[in-house]
């Protein structure tokens, strides 16, 4: 009889985090004709996006269960969220697994349960799979610095009984073995400096601990010190399966659009472009700032320029296209920069990354982003905004040599409005023109590593190499399990 195996996606109903788990999905399938993937959509601060996503998708031997809203919900605290979890979609999604198992074993040749793959925010389902035997890997949607600099924190708490929130204000080196680098408390996520939301991280942080392997989003060439030192330390596998990335469908739609026609007509890698992810968005002197140094700088531009939301939207809501952009941009500012600069609302970002106009990206250093630009091979201007961004910028600056400073300690997360730091319109100006230098180191590096981007997942490449022997792991130790129903 033919083995067939059957692993179990449980992802974030986020976009960031739910397109890359669908395209790790699709390069495991394309190395094994005998598995099959079922993805569990949740009702968890549900995305519409993702539903639109998952609408479009044709990929065979994947399937989609949407599982029921939960009885009770969450009270939207990040500090209750690993506790409230389990209790709200956990028997929903035990159920629908077990649903799979007993499928199993009542259907000749169907496909046996192997194992889940959760979102990096989803490991206290680990406790599911050990209750029906089957082992749990976990896809981290970071890099692998930051997994180092997590894994570094819960020893700190667990064993060393310190807590990294003592730190909020001070500027304190650390000496993290996944970066070569003193790293500064100031440049630590919002969330762990937090004492209401620092035991949320310590308690999904453990989960990883427990998980069979943990899938990175990464790859050798690009982390290679932070990979060798999560694997000297620590006895968990972690497998660099990156990168991965949706590239199609956004180059597809937008081919035809306004802002593709406008990046046609300009010179080769003439253009920087400004985005600061799906939550960024700033205040209306910030803007000010940013505007004048664009003019000033005399640089080609496509500025992603949005509005914060409203204070009554909540803390989770995000920004919107502003209706009329002139209102927030200097006066004059507009008809100064006509010819040069372009502003737009939402930014089909991969579509404009790999225009051969775009020459310089002024990011939040999001790692999705981060790994779109260094695809394309676009050196990146690094502003970090929030959760682990300002890591982030870090390793790219310092560690890796692949982008420039603007500013790199800068945080909006967890600031009162009247507490944010305005950044210079002097200091913007100087970053975009570093970032924008024709035949520096940085540009000159971010090619190469584009080069080796692209092969860590050809035939053979260390990332391609990686998943086929996760994938063999998978298949050989299927029938090895218990299943308990």
């Amino acid at each position: 009889m033919v083995m067939k195996a059957e692993l179990v996606f449980i992802p974030m109903p986020r976009m960031g985090h739910f397109v890359s788990m669908v395209q790790l999905a699709k390069l495991l399938l394309d190395l094994h004709p005998n598995l099959s993937i079922t993805v569990f959509m949740m009702k968890l601060n549900p995305d519409a996006k993702v539903a639109a996503y998952v609408h479009s998708l044709t990929a065979t031997r994947m399937k989609f269960i949407d599982l029921p809203p939960p009885e009770t919900h969450e009270d939207g605290s990040l500090s209750n969220f690993a506790t409230t979890l389990l209790q709200t979609h956990g028997p929903l999604v035990k159920q629908a697994a077990t649903n799979i198992v007993q499928y199993s074993t009542s259907v000749l040749d169907s496909p046996r349960l192997a194992g889940f793959v959760l979102d990096m925010f989803l490991t206290p389902f680990i406790e599911l799979g050990n209750e029906l035997g089957v082992p749990s890997y976990v896809f981290y949607t970071s890099g692998a610095a930051f997994l180092g600099f997590q894994l570094y924190v819960l020893d700190l708490h667990d064993e060393q009984n310190v807590n990294i929130f003592e730190f909020k204000d001070s500027d304190t080196d650390f000496t993290i073995p996944s970066y070569l680098n003193p790293v500064s408390s100031k440049l630590f996520p919002t969330v762990m400096l937090e004492p209401e939301s620092f035991p949320m991280v310590i308690t999904l942080t453990r989960g990883l601990r427990k998980a069979k392997g943990i899938m990175i989003n990464t790859f050798w060439e690009l982390e290679s010190h932070a990979i060798s030192s999560l694997s000297d330390a620590s006895a968990l596998p972690v497998y660099p399966v990156g990168p991965i990335l949706n590239l199609e469908s956004e180059t597809e739609v937008h081919q035809s659009s306004d802002i593709m026609k406008w990046l046609d007509e300009q010179p080769p890698s003439s253009v920087v472009f400004l985005c600061f992810g799906s939550g960024g968005s700033f205040n209306g002197d910030q803007v000010k700032e940013i505007a004048f140094a664009l003019e000033q700088s005399g640089h080609r531009f496509l500025w992603s320029l949005r509005q914060p939301p409203h204070p009554s939207k909540g803390p989770r809501a995000s920004p919107t296209d502003y209706d009329d952009a002139s209102e927030v941009l200097p006066e004059g500012f507009l008809d100064r920069t006509h010819g040069i600069g372009k502003i737009i609302g939402w930014a089909p970002q991969v579509a404009i990354l790999g225009h051969p106009a775009t020459g310089g990206f002024e990011s939040h250093c999001g790692w999705n982003s981060t790994l779109e630009s260094i695809w394309f091979g676009v050196p990146i201007a690094a502003w970090p905004v929030y959760a682990e961004q300002q890591l982030n910028a870090f390793e790219l600056v310092r560690e890796l040599g692949l982008a420039v400073e603007i500013k790199m300690d800068y945080r909006k997360d967890g600031m009162d409005s009247g507490e944010i730091e305005i950044v210079s319109a002097k200091t913007i100006e100087k970053g975009i023109r570093s970032v924008m230098e024709e035949g520096s180191d940085v540009r000159k590096r971010v090619k190469e590593m584009s080069e080796k981007s692209r092969k860590a997942l050809m035939n053979a490449g260390s990332s391609h190499s990686t998943l086929r022997g996760l994938v063999d792991d998978v298949m050989n130790n299927m029938f090895t399990k218990n299943y308990q129903v």
